[in-house]
Parts: C-alpha cells; structure tokens; sequence
C-alpha cells in the first residue's frame, strides 16, 4: 500500500476531544460519517467572538458591529473560495444541510414546479434529500422520480432514461452517506443541462473528502453542513449560481432580507441577503471560516489520499472476517464503510465496540428506502476522517472480532 505523507501526530493533537478516553480505553472515533471533531483554531475562533467581539451584524453603527460584520463576511468569502463559487453573494448561509434543501424545494418549487412536473432524486438519497421534495411534490401535484441503484451500490446504468422532459429539477448526493458511494455528479450535470435541467448536489458526504468546485462541476445549487467538516453544528451553506438566486423568492422573511418596507409592500434585499432572515449564528459562520482555513493549510487533496489508505486498509480487513458482509461496494467510494454481521443485531456490535473505546453508527441512517432495498433494519456505519490513523483501523478490527466471538 502506497504511503501518504502527512503529519497525523499534530494532526490529531489539533483536536482536543480526540484525547479523552471512552470507557477506561482511547477513543477512536470511526463516526466522522454523523458530525466531525472540531481542532482547537475552530474553537478558539467561537471563542474569541463570544469573549471579544459580542455584537450583531449588518446592523450597528458602532465598531464592535461593523468590525463584526466585516469579519462576518470574510467567512463568506473564505468559504466562496473553498468551493469556488464565483462570487460571495452565491454563498447563503443556512442551519445546515437540511436546512439549505429546504430553502431550496421551498423556493425553486413555489416558482418553477408545477402540476404534472418532476423531480428526479435517487434510492440511495439521505430522508433530508427526500422529503423536502416529497413534500414539494404534493403540495404541486408533482411526481417524486427515483432512480434506483444495484446491488453494489451504484446508480443503475441507465439512470439517464429517469431524467425526462418533464423534470424541472435533478436533487442527487454527491456521496452516500450509508454505502460511500461516490456519484458520476459531473456526468449527471452534464446530461441534465443539454436538457436544460439544473441540478442540486448534497455534498454533505463530500465536502470533508473531497476537493469541491462547484464552477468546474456547473452544478446549479450545492449545499452542506458546517459540522461535517469541522466546523460548528447549527451552520451550513447554500451555494446557488446567481443567475438562479436572482429568480427565487425568499424562504423566511423579516429582520436583514429587505430593502424598505411599508404597510402596502416591501421590496426584498439582494441574495444572499434575501435568504438570511433575521439574526444569523454568527459564532457558527465564524467557526465555519476557521474550519475551511484549517483544512486548506492540510490540503483537500493531501486529506482525500490519506482517507482512501484508511477505507482500503478496513474493508480489506472486513473482507476476510467470516460472517461479515459490507453493504455498498462501488469502485468509487469515500470514507464510509457499512456492514452486517450474520445473526447479529447492529445496535449490538456497536454497544460491545463502545465498551471498547469505538465509536461506530448504528441503524438506518436517516436512508430508510435504502434498507429497504437491501432487506435491513440497519448496519453497523465506520466512517473516517484525517485525524483517524491505521492503528485505530486495527484495534477496530480487532474489536470487531472479538465482539462478534462474544455474541455468537
């Protein structure tokens, strides 16, 4: 196996919880999938505002406002620059993942779909990725359009055949965050644009692993959580090309979305501003601009090998254990790896490896239709980050195995 370079020693001392130990052993934290640790720049910055800088923003008058404010929008741009958007008023910030679709189904449904349109989503979509859209489907009188996966875990050969001339909008994950599946996202945008169809990438899965450019990719929305990648819970992003913005109506209103009001009308702000409504979490943008810094002095790309050796080394160690079967085998995966064991309930495994210091998912993960499909209740979910290392993969494993002996 090739070696990566990377200094995981300071890596993994940047991040002060990864210390602790859980049950008498060191922690090994293998749910990187469900929220990230956050390194001690991310919490020093959320600090500082709520020791140093306590003030609102876009508001005052007086510097502690203004100072904050600029800061404030700094984020933004830091976090532009992170995806490559073309510019900081493509960057909305929301409460998260979930957050950022409902914004969007709201929005783009209430202007664009109508009865007897469609929406094309897949099998594999996270409930917050199917949903919003369900929802939006009925309220319109549209159609929900599946695209269903194989048993591997891949979207089905001819996932073109989903995307008709009645879909106003393709809303697909970038990555599975059940089977690690990465999506041909590039070739969908592709397909669906010669349509005239724009399309919505959940990146919550990819952001962390993967480097993102939202103008190479020409995806029409992009949207993901700021925990998952190091940043602060309670904040997240909605990057839209602006030429799409610009149509939407808000999704909230009141207090920073507007530019006058009366009693007879209001005229509402520009976006991002229009979707911001009242008091953002400032400490949460602010903590997310730190995130993004931290990892572009490590390298998206340095990040994204390293994760690979990490999947490969587990899954070629589950492979040889008698019993064990992983769910989601595409050839284009990340940092996710799910699995059953034979006779054994999931919430069990994870139970006996908690005892052991790991720290797994347990369940359906929020992909109910998914289990469905593979005839599960659940799996037992390791998910890696760049602070995990071989060592924890082995006493992992190791674990594994002796809690499979112990229920068997």
């Amino acid at each position: 196996m090739e070696k990566v370079e990377f200094d995981l020693l300071n890596v993994k001392n940047d991040f002060p919880l990864l210390s602790r130990k859980v049950n008498g052993k060191p922690l090994v934290y293998f749910d990187n999938g469900a929220t990230t640790q956050k390194p001690q720049t991310v919490i020093s910055r959320i600090n500082e505002y709520y020791i140093h800088a306590n003030a609102n923003i876009h508001r005052g008058v007086h510097q502690m406002s203004g100072d904050l404010t600029i800061a404030y929008e700094n984020a933004r741009v830091d976090i532009q620059r992170f995806v490559n958007a073309a510019k900081p008023a493509e960057i909305i910030f929301t409460k998260g993942t979930t957050d950022a679709i409902n914004l969007l189904a709201y929005s783009f449904g209430k202007k664009y779909i109508h009865e007897g349109d469609e929406v094309v989503i897949s099998e594999m979509e996270h409930h917050s990725n199917i949903l919003p859209w369900q929802q939006v489907c009925f309220e319109r009188k549209a159609k929900l359009i599946v695209i269903p996966i194989t048993e591997s875990g891949d979207l089905v050969e001819d996932w073109k055949s989903y995307i008709g001339p009645r879909v106003k909008i393709v809303a697909i994950t970038h990555v599975s965050n059940t089977l690690g599946t990465i999506n041909p996202i590039q070739e969908i945008i592709t397909h669906a644009h010669v349509l005239g169809i724009p399309v919505m990438i959940d990146g919550a899965q990819s952001i962390p692993h993967l480097a993102i450019d939202v103008q190479a990719l020409d995806c029409d929305f992009f949207c993901f959580s700021g925990h998952k990648v190091y940043g602060p819970t309670g904040v997240g992003i909605l990057y839209g090309k602006e030429k799409w913005l610009k149509t939407l109506p808000p999704y909230q209103v009141g207090g920073g979305t507007i530019k006058t009001v009366t009693f007879e009308q209001t005229i509402y702000a520009e976006p991002p501003l229009c979707f911001e409504a009242g008091t953002p979490h400032i400490e949460g943008g602010l903590g997310l601009g730190a995130a993004v810094e931290y990892i572009n002095t490590i390298g998206i790309h340095r990040i994204a090998e390293y994760e690979h050796l990490l999947l490969a080394s587990a899954t070629s160690a589950l492979e040889g254990m008698d019993r064990v079967r992983i769910i989601g085998q595409s050839k284009t995966k990340a940092s996710v790896l799910s699995f059953v064991v034979e006779g054994i309930h999931p919430m069990d495994i994870g139970i006996l490896l908690d005892k052991q210091g790991i720290a797994v998912r347990t369940g359906h993960h929020c992909t109910q239709p998914l289990m469905k499909k593979y005839g599960l209740e659940g799996t037992v979910r390791a998910s890696f980050a760049m602070y995990n290392n071989l060592e924890e993969v082995n006493i992992f494993t190791e674990a594994l195995k002796k809690s499979i002996k112990m229920l068997s």
